[in-house]
């Protein structure tokens, strides 16, 4: 079948909330059938790779309720409006960890869960960090732990299913790829 598109009919708006919306759209498929799509929009997302001079991986711990249990993951935060991802990047890395960089460069951007959601997360490394005095500033309803973690100890945590999400595990993937390379 060359044409996979699906043309979309008629949109219903179920749910429009702080973080995300959710809409019923139906669909024609490319066979000419009808069907029906629950999809999730999200306005984006930044996640940040924050290395210490020793190189080691800061990461905040925090309870996540839809998954009613407490995690381990890298820094990350939700786009406002129209923001630029790098802004936003530094902005959750002070308001997360205290933190700023001296450098920061953007890795990939990747979906999330494609088969139902729009949200897309901008993946960051941050060097160079120094403490920002009085800078961090969590959302009232956010509640986290600092954590710094070597590259094996992060392995160890998402053998534990402590790290259990995908930015997570894909910037520690990369920082055991990055020491590997160096190995070499």
């Amino acid at each position: 079948m060359s044409r996979l598109e699906e043309k979309t009919l008629k949109t219903e708006k179920i749910f429009d909330g702080r973080i995300i919306r959710l809409q019923v759209e139906e669909v024609e498929l490319p066979n000419g059938q009808l069907s029906k799509r629950e999809v999730v929009k999200h306005p984006g997302a930044v996640a940040i790779l924050t290395l210490t001079d020793e190189g080691k991986m800061v990461m905040v711990e925090q309870y996540r309720k839809a998954l009613e249990k407490t995690i381990i993951e890298i820094p990350a935060g939700k786009l406002e409006g129209n923001e630029d991802p790098l802004q936003c990047a530094k902005r959750e890395l002070e308001e997360e960890t205290g933190y700023g960089c001296d450098e920061i460069e953007w890795l990939i951007s990747f979906y999330t869960s494609p088969g139902f959601a729009d949200e897309i997360v901008h993946l960051y490394i941050a060097k160079g960090l120094h403490v920002i005095e009085n800078s961090a500033t969590l959302d009232e309803d956010e509640f986290v732990n600092l954590k710094e973690v070597t590259v094996q100890e992060a392995v160890q945590l998402i053998g534990e299913q402590k790290i259990y999400d995908a930015k997570t595990a894909y910037a520690v993937q990369y920082m055991q790829l990055k020491e590997a390379l160096q190995q070499k």
